[in-house]
C-alpha cells in the first residue's frame, strides 16, 4: 500500500466516523436499519470476553481490539479487517479507546447462501484445500471494501433506498472478500467438495441440533472423513474440538434467552440440552465466570450504563 493510498483511506475514515456518530447514540451494540449491518461502539478499555462469532467482516474505523481466537492471536487497529468465515468461539479485549475517541467499528453478517454462489462463479485458482488455517481471518483495509461499507452507512440517511441498493453493496463486499487476500481459505469454506467446507456444513449442523447427543464418529461418517481426520480439520478451524464447540454454543444460547428474559434457569438449562441443572449452572459459571442469575444481572445493569 502507497502513502498515498494510506492518506485517502485515512481521509475517507476520518469522514466515515463523523458519518457514524450519528447513528451510534450508546456504546454497546447499535442495530442499523440495513439488514445484517450492526455498528459497535466502546468508550472505554475493557475485555468483551467470551465471544461466538457468527460468519461476520469486522472493520475497525476508530480505536483497537485484540482477539483471541482458537490458537492464534490478532491485535487490530483501524488499519485492519477481520474476517470470521465460520461460527468460532474467541474472546475479545478493546485496547484503544476513551469517550472522547471511543473505538467505532462496522460488522456486516456473512450470507453463507451468497458466498457458495460466488465462490462458483468468481474467477479463481485451483483450491487448495491442504492448506490449513483458522476460520479466523485478517487482512489489511482496502479502499474498495472501505468506500462500500460508506456507501452503505450512507444509504441510512436514505432508507427508502435500502431494499434496492443495499442487497448490491452487501453483493460487492462479498465478492471483493473472495477475490481479496484471504479469498482462497475463506472460499475453500464454501466450495462444494472441500473438506473446510464439510467442517462448515457440520458446525451448521451443531447449530441447527443444540440439544442432540453429538458421537464425533458420526459426524465424520457424514462428512466423508476418517474420524481423526474430522476431529483435527474441525479443531484447526475453530481451536476447539466438536464436542467443545457444542458445549459453547450451548451455554451462549442459554445466556441469550435468560438476556431474553424468555427462560429461568431450570427451563434454560433443559432447553438448551442439559438434563441436569447443577452440572448446567457448574459450566456456566466455569465458562462465563459467575453464576447464571448473578451473569445475567451484571450483563443487565452493565447495559443500563
Amino acid at each position: 500500500m502507497t502513502d498515498d493510498t494510506r492518506i485517502e483511506i485515512g481521509r475517507a475514515k476520518a469522514l466515515l466516523t463523523k458519518k457514524l456518530y450519528r447513528w451510534m447514540p450508546a456504546p454497546g451494540e447499535n442495530p442499523t436499519a440495513v439488514p445484517g449491518l450492526t455498528l459497535y461502539r466502546g468508550d472505554e478499555i475493557h475485555t468483551v470476553g467470551n465471544c461466538l462469532y457468527r460468519p461476520l467482516i469486522s472493520m475497525i474505523n476508530q480505536g483497537a481490539k485484540h482477539i483471541v481466537a482458537g490458537n492464534e492471536e490478532y491485535h487490530c487497529t483501524d488499519n485492519d479487517i477481520m474476517i470470521f468465515g465460520v461460527d468460532f468461539p474467541a474472546s475479545v479485549m478493546i485496547t484503544q479507546a476513551s469517550r472522547e475517541t471511543p473505538c467505532i467499528s462496522l460488522v456486516l453478517d456473512l450470507d453463507k447462501n451468497l458466498l457458495e454462489q460466488l465462490a462458483l462463479q468468481a474467477p479463481h485458482g485451483a483450491l487448495d484445500d491442504r492448506h490449513i488455517a483458522g476460520g479466523a481471518l485478517k487482512q489489511p483495509v482496502d479502499s474498495e471494501i472501505l468506500d462500500a461499507f460508506f456507501r452503505m452507512v450512507e444509504l441510512l440517511d436514505t432508507p427508502e433506498q435500502i431494499p434496492v441498493l443495499a442487497p448490491m453493496i452487501v453483493k460487492e463486499i462479498h465478492y471483493r472478500l473472495l477475490m481479496g487476500p484471504n479469498g482462497r481459505h475463506l472460499r475453500s469454506f464454501y466450495a462444494l467438495g472441500s473438506q473446510n467446507n464439510q467442517i462448515t456444513r457440520a458446525i451448521s449442523w451443531l447449530k441447527q441440533n443444540l440439544t442432540a447427543s453429538v458421537l464425533v464418529e458420526e459426524l465424520a461418517e457424514q462428512a466423508a472423513m476418517a474420524p481423526s481426520t474430522f476431529h483435527r480439520r474441525f479443531k484447526e478451524i475453530t481451536g476447539i474440538s466438536p464436542i467443545q464447540f457444542q458445549k459453547r454454543m450451548r451455554l451462549h444460547e442459554a445466556q441469550r434467552l435468560m438476556l431474553a428474559g424468555n427462560l429461568d434457569v431450570s427451563g434454560v438449562s433443559i432447553a438448551v440440552g442439559y438434563e441436569n441443572i447443577s452440572h448446567f449452572i457448574r459450566e456456566y459459571k466455569r465458562f462465563f465466570g459467575n453464576p447464571p442469575r448473578k451473569n445475567i444481572m451484571m450483563m443487565r445493569e452493565d447495559k443500563k450504563q
